[in-house]
This record gives C-alpha cells, structure tokens and sequence, in this order.
C-alpha cells in the first residue's frame, strides 16, 4: 500500500439519518400469513417477551395455544465428579503423543466422562441432566354457528411490527377476529375473540400437559399446576413447580362458569379476553404468588391498554434497525408457505430476506430478556416433554450463534443474558477443572443447562471438547467492544481470566512439535482417519482450539491492559500464546482442522470449526492474511454449501467475510428452502419450515440467528479496525438501505445504496473515540459532514478517520 497516497474530502449536507431512513419501510414488509390453520406444530406462528412463550394454531372450531416459559426445566443439580478422569490424564496424553489416538480415544470411553447419565444422550428429560420443555397446552373448542356452515375469507398473520399474530374468517354470515400477543409490558399471554354479530361467541377452554399436572380452579378463573422431574436432586427430591392460570373477561356481555373443575366456558359473548399467567419457582419465587401479582397488575387495565403498553414496550426494541433490499409485489401479497416455494423456484424476492433478517431480531426480542435466561437450542418455543437434544445449550457453536445477531442488530441488552448464565457456570466449572485436570480456573465443555452442568459429555467423540468457556469468554468482551462500557468489562474480567488460567495449567507440551497443546480434545463432532485406517475423534491439539485461545488470550492480555491490572498474568499468558501452532496451509491448499494432515472422515462435515479464526473471531482477513483467506474459501468449497440449517447460516458469515456476497446469498437461499421433514439428519436437509423456523432438521433456532447475523455480516462489518460498509453486497439487492446496525468502537450506522453501489453512509457515535471508515476503493470524490458542518479529514490507504464525541453524526456522501 502507498501510505504517501492520502485524500482529502470536502463537506456537504446530510442526506441519510439514522432516525428518518427507518420511515420509509412498508409495514407489509413486517407480515407473513397462511390462508389456512396451522396442520402441524411448524406452522403455528411464534409469540414470545423473552420470558413465556405462545404459539397459537388459528384452528376454526377447535384452537390450540402452546404454552411456553424459559426456566421450564425438568432435572437437577448433580454431581458430575469422575475422579478416574485426573488418574487417567498422564496415560491419554502419552498415548496421543506416540501417536497411538485411537487407544487414547478408548481410555477416555472408559474414565474420562462425567459422572452419572449425562445428558441421556440427548434424552434427558427424566435424567437429573432435565430437557427444557412445553409448559401446556391451552385448549379452545368453539361453538359459533352450525359445524357445516362454510369458512371463507380465512388469514392468519404474524406482524413483526407489533408482535401480534390475528386470524380472521367468515363462517356463514358471522366474521371472527382474533388477536394473540404476549405482553412485554403486563409479562401476561393475552387473546382478544371478538365477532361482527353480537353474542356470536360461545367456547369452552381447559389446560393440560402430557405429565405431571393437575387443573382445578383458582376462584372464577382456571390453574394448571405440578411439579417436573427432579431425578437425584442435590436440591430437592423433586423438581421444579410451575403454574398456569386463565382468566375470562367479558367485557360486553356473555356467561362463563366452571364445570367439572377443569372445564371453563363462556356462552352468548361479544366479546372474550382471556390472560394467560405462565411461572416457574427456578428463580426463587413461590409461583401463586407470582400469578397473583401478574393478574392484579392488570385488574384494572382494558384491553386497548393492555395492548398499547405491549407494543410500546416491543417497538423499544424493535424499531432500532430498519432494512430495505428492494420488493417484488406479487411475491409479497402470497401466504407464506407459497411464497417460499415460489422464491425456491424462481428466486427474486429481495424483500423476503429483509423479512428472514427482522424475524431473527424478532425472535431474539422474544426469547430472552434481562434478568432471565438466554435462548435454547430452541429459544423458548417447544410442544414436547423431551424436547430434541434436550433444548439444552450446545457449546460448540449453537449457543453462541444464538447471540451472533445482538450486538450487530442494536439489542445488546439481550446479550447479557447470556453473560450472566456464562458467570453462573464459574462456579461449577471450578470444581470441574479441579476434578478432571487437576488444573486452577474454570472449564466447560460442548453441554450446558440451566444446573451448572460443566463437566465432560457422556461420549468423547463430541463432549471432550474442553474451549467452550473460553468460547464463551469471546462474548462477554465482545459486548465490550460494542458498547465501550469499563465498568462492564471490570465486571467481566475475572471470569475471562479464570478461563485463560485454566489452560495456563492444561496446555501441555506435545514433544514431537514443541507446540503446547490442549490434550484431549477434539474439532467438535468431526472425525479423522488414522494411518491404520481407524477414525478417531480424540486428538492433541486442534486448529479451532488454537484459534480459540489466540483470542482468549489477546482479549485477556487487552482487557488487563485497559483496567490496568495483572501486568504479571499478562505476561504468563502472552508467552503461551505465541508457542501455540499457528493456522496452517495444508498440502491440498486448505487451512488444516487438526494439528497434523489427517484426512476427514467425513468431507462435508457440518462443522467447519478450523476456520472460527475466519468468522466469529476476524484471524484471517483477506487483507491482513490473505493466503489464509484464500485456504478458508478453498476450505468452504471442499465442505460444500448443502449441510444442517445452522451449518448454513455459518457458512453465510463465512462468505460474507471473505466479501463474496454472491456465495453468501446462495446460502442464504439455500437457508430458505422450504422444509417439512421433522426426523433427526445431521448432513443435509436445512432450510425453513414454513413458519420460517430454521430446520436443522428438526427444528433448531440458530440457524434463523446466524442467518441475521450472516445478513448484518454482508452489510457492514467492523472487525478489522475499520467500518467497511457493503462487504458483500449481492447482486439481488441492487438498490436498498439499512439504518441502525451497530458497529464495534460504540456506534451505529445506516447506508443506502443504488445499482449496486454505495451512495451515503452515516455513524452515529455513542461513545467518544476515533472512527476509521473504509471507502470504495473506485470513488474518492465524497461530501462529509460531522453533525451537518462540512470537515476535511485525511485518508490513508483508503481509509478514513475521523474523531467524534458521543451523539455526533458524521455523514458521508459520495
């Protein structure tokens, strides 16, 4: 680069705020809807405020809400200690190390597992390791006009505007309407009924769940209670209690009465609202108690209120990000499930991924909140007791791809759910640490619930993979980087230290290479084929673990460095980074996923762990290392794109770091393929079920929260030092913009684009700092503005600086 080349650019007006670009989205681009009820659980739309869930089927005469809450856990705290595992340690690194990994592999079968069950393999809802699971069920059987009068007109739509799913049809000469949300202001699940023909509605309703449940009621209003599975409990025999309570209000007209103690009904009503309580005791509190402060919180409230105050609350959260990437009309005006197959077929419907980007925010906003739980494997929607792989919180990838979309997409507050659940493993993962390696700080490994589960999974093959918590550490300073918050990150130091003190005592010096190594371990899930032809999973040391660390340790070593604390520590953990083996360029020209050229057991693997130094974490940058970045897209061509639904939607990010914003948007029409197939496939059959689920398959939410995060990716990207705006802008989205994405160093941004090309850029400073913009490298004639005063700042090397104080605007117009 010519570092004597530097431009200087003169001021104009500004023509793209932050504020006013949010205007100019349709509210249609918010919807999606079926012209029929819901035949199967993946079409029902998705209701959340981050703590109880709804998913209501539209059924004409007969109507089923799923009932959803957060800490719904069956299981316990357990001991996991398996003293065998430290005995063993010596034995399994000397073997790995003589090259003998398949005989390693065999001792860790037999001592180096957790203690107990595990998590059952993944069934582990009567297991102490608990599943998260369906609260209930809340069940409507109508009586509104004669069984064989006609249905017409029928919709059923989920608007992401207001976070409130209606259904709407004529049956005979009657017109129904109903309406369903759950409240971010009230914490209730309600439902308006209402009809064009007065004393039209006539319903019974009752609750139940598959187990472990009783419904009787709870003066004129009707409760479901029980207690879960606790298994051998360290706490209590049982497990936890949980509570639903329904209550009628008739605004209008109309009777309701209770019969047989689990049966409410309503005869010749207008109008019906029903509120629906959902708690648990996980956190604490006894849970009549809490139903009782729900309900008189609004016992005075109408439904309007109770709705403005909902939608208030959402569009705080909501309305922070806008994205515009064209429309086809016609494309939009289809039910959803047509429109997904038409877009497979035909493609050219940019506005529907603008659509698959807000409802990953969507479902962010309604899946967790602070204070409470961070989302599952499945958020916080299920319908079964023994939801797939428990609903638990995998670590090696899909817990994390849960938050990608946060930081970037201007909810960072949803993010600190997940660094409080991080901070609460500590404690566990010390005892673990201790017991299987002997070693100081804390560890965890590919499992986690809501019991401080971090011991070793029950198979080594995928659960002695031991870089979760460091992993996990990545998030907590990546919130750090985002909101520029010291206080926050003083509050977050100790747990990233402890993290890189573990391995300061694990890593271990492999003699053949003189590398230091985590041993065991593996490349989560994958296997490798030995020279004796046996594959094996255990290994010494792997790139994704080297990767890994080089970050853990450099935001150890930087964070130390802003507090100013542990210069000593900082040094201990410096020297140990540089002797880890560096991302390497095997013979075939791709980056290496184990430590040595070992040939992949499975080619098309689903995970494609050696290039985390490529995406989440910004090692190989096609500017800074590009022959790595050119072994990462070899590396990403030999995988394939056709995998699992997350797996795709990694890839997405993959691409759009590479700036290859085609091979990003394939992926992402790939991440669209329409999917009805619910049974377990672990190497293809990703896509979207026609409720826009992701399907792994079966259902698995990270990949609708990667895929957000792959879109945000392709439209701006600040991790290497410098605002790059429309990375990896595809053809399909020749003219849009996007306004309140945010950015690391503390900012937000907004863009608008036109042929292909970009046309204005702003930042909006929320904290105070020096903001380095990389411009197009085929246009140097640009107008800028620092809060509408023009300024002339140089440009080195194509890249622009400029200080700012919180709540400046700085506009650049070329």
């Amino acid at each position: 680069m010519d570092k004597a080349k530097v431009f200087f650019f003169v001021l104009s007006l500004s023509l793209c705020g932050c504020d006013r670009v949010k205007d100019f989205v349709s509210k249609r681009d918010l919807t999606y809807h079926f012209d029929a009820p819901a035949s199967v659980w993946e079409e029902t739309f998705p209701l959340g405020n981050g703590r109880i869930g709804l998913m209501p089927d539209g059924g004409v005469d007969r109507e089923n809400y799923v009932l959803n809450e957060i800490s719904m856990w069956s299981g316990s705290r357990q001991n996991t200690d398996n003293p065998e595992a430290a005995r063993s340690l010596p034995e399994i690194r000397r073997l790995l190390f003589e090259g003998r990994n398949d005989e390693a592999q065999e001792l860790m079968y037999e001592t180096f597992v957790c203690g107990g069950e595990g998590s059952g393999r993944g069934n582990g809802a009567r297991q102490p390791y608990g599943s998260y699971q369906l609260l209930g069920n809340l069940r409507l059987a109508y009586s509104c006009g004669g069984e064989k009068e006609e249905v017409s007109g029928y919709r059923r739509e989920l608007n992401l505007d207001n976070a409130v799913a209606t259904v709407s049809f004529k049956k005979g000469k009657t017109t129904f309407r109903r309406e369903a949300f759950t409240s971010f202001a009230a914490d209730l699940a309600v439902i308006r009924l209402c009809a064009d023909r007065e004393k039209a509605l006539n319903l019974s309703l009752t609750l139940d769940r598959p187990e472990r449940y009783t419904v009787s009621p709870k003066g004129s209003d009707l409760q479901m209670s029980g207690r879960l599975f606790g298994g051998d409990s360290l706490k209590a025999p049982e497990g936890i209690a949980y509570g639903a309570r329904v209550r009628v209000i008739l605004p209008r007209d109309g009777q309701q009465i209770i019969s047989n103690d689990t049966l409410l009904q309503v005869k010749n009503a207008s109008e019906i609202i029903l509120l629906t309580g959902m708690v648990t005791d996980y956190f604490g509190k006894e849970v009549n108690g809490q139903l009782d402060s729900l309900f008189q919180a609004v016992e005075h409230k109408k439904y309007e209120q109770l709705r403005n105050e909902h939608e208030a609350a959402y569009r705080g959260l909501f309305d922070r990000v806008r994205v515009d990437f064209g429309h086809v009309k016609k494309k939009e005006t289809l039910p959803i499930n047509q429109r997904l197959e038409a877009f497979h077929r035909e493609g050219n419907d940019p506005s529907l991924l603008a659509l698959y980007y807000q409802f990953g925010r969507y479902l962010l906003i309604s899946s967790t909140r602070p204070g409470g739980l961070p989302p599952n494997l499945q958020g916080l929607w299920c319908n079964t007791i023994q939801t797939p792989w428990n609903g638990d919180y995998h670590m090696n990838i899909n817990v994390q791809m849960n938050l990608w979309p946060a930081e970037s997409g201007n909810l960072p507050e949803l993010h600190l759910p997940l660094v409080e659940w991080t901070k609460q493993q500590v404690e566990s993962g010390r005892r673990t640490a201790k017991v299987f390696y002997n070693a100081r700080g804390w560890v965890t490994h590919i499992l986690g619930n809501v019991w401080e589960f971090t011991a070793p999974g029950e198979h080594p093959s995928w659960g002695a993979t031991n870089t979760s918590a460091a992993w996990m550490c990545a998030h907590l300073y990546s919130h750090y980087l985002y909101t520029q918050d010291r206080t926050y990150l003083a509050e977050v130091y100790p747990v990233m230290k402890e993290a890189a003190l573990f391995f300061v005592d694990m890593l271990t010096e492999d003699p053949r290479s003189r590398y230091l190594v985590t041993a065991p371990t593996t490349s989560p899930e994958n296997a490798y084929v030995m020279p004796n032809g046996k594959n094996v999973n255990v290994c010494a040391g792997s790139t994704m673990d080297n990767q890994i660390l080089r970050e853990l340790f450099g935001n150890v070593v930087e964070a130390a460095g802003i507090l100013g604390v542990d210069g000593d520590f900082v040094q201990i953990i410096a020297s140990m980074r540089s002797r880890l083996m560096p991302t390497t360029i095997g013979p075939d020209g791709r980056i290496m996923e184990w430590l040595e050229p070992f040939k992949e057991s499975e080619p098309h693997h689903r995970h494609v762990s050696h290039l985390y130094g490529l995406y989440p974490a910004s090692e190989i940058t096609p500017d800074r290392t590009p022959d790595l970045a050119e072994a990462a897209r070899k590396t990403l061509e030999a995988r394939g794109d056709e995998s699992t639904g997350w797996s795709m939607a990694w890839k997405v990010n993959f691409w759009a770091r590479l700036r290859d914003g085609e091979h990003a948007y394939k992926l992402l029409t790939d991440l669209l393929t329409p999917c009805m197939q619910n049974g377990f496939n672990y190497s293809k059959g990703g896509g979207a079920y026609p409720n826009l689920f992701c399907s792994h398959p079966p259902f698995q939410i990270d990949g609708n929260f990667g895929g957000a995060a792959g879109i945000a990716e392709m439209l701006v990207q600040s991790r290497n030092g410098y605002i790059e705006f429309l990375p990896a802008l595809p053809a399909a989205w020749e003219t849009g913009f996007f306004s309140g994405l945010c950015i690391e160093g503390g900012g937000e941004v907004a863009a608008r684009w036109q042929n292909g090309h970009w046309q204005t850029g702003e930042v909006k400073a929320h904290t105070g700092g020096h903001f380095r913009i990389k411009l197009p490298t085929d246009r140097f004639e640009m107008k800028v503005t620092v809060n509408g005063n023009p300024i002339s700042y140089p440009v080195t090397d194509g890249v622009l600086e400029v200080p700012l104080q919180p709540e400046d605007v700085l506009v650049l117009q070329l």
